[in-house]
């Protein structure tokens, strides 16, 4: 759910870099994230080394591609067995090697 709230956010604040989300708060029905958006043309942003490398223009719209925190969980990267991809993670797991000299 954190992931689909930044992905909303972004489509909604198109000019605006998602950075990361939080739980808020939850009731019955929904469940509440604050999203933490970076304005990519301030200059405070621009000038600032730590934060400055989400200025460039590979970094748009990270929320859809699933490059947030959020979007990491849900497509399982934060298990260290699944590293560097799920992908390499399965071939892994069941690829069956037999060495030459047994």
């Amino acid at each position: 759910l954190r992931s689909v709230a930044e992905a909303r956010v972004g489509r909604r604040c198109s000019n605006l870099r998602v950075l990361n989300s939080y739980w808020v708060n939850q009731d019955a029905t929904y469940k509440y994230f604050e999203v933490i958006c970076v304005d990519p043309h301030h200059n405070a942003i621009r000038h600032d080394p730590r934060i400055n490398w989400i200025v460039n223009p590979v970094h748009k719209h990270r929320e859809m591609r699933g490059l947030t925190s959020a979007g990491k969980h849900s497509r399982g990267l934060s298990n260290p067995k699944y590293r560097p991809s799920r992908a390499a993670g399965w071939k892994r797991n069941n690829t069956l090697s037999l060495k030459r000299y047994r």
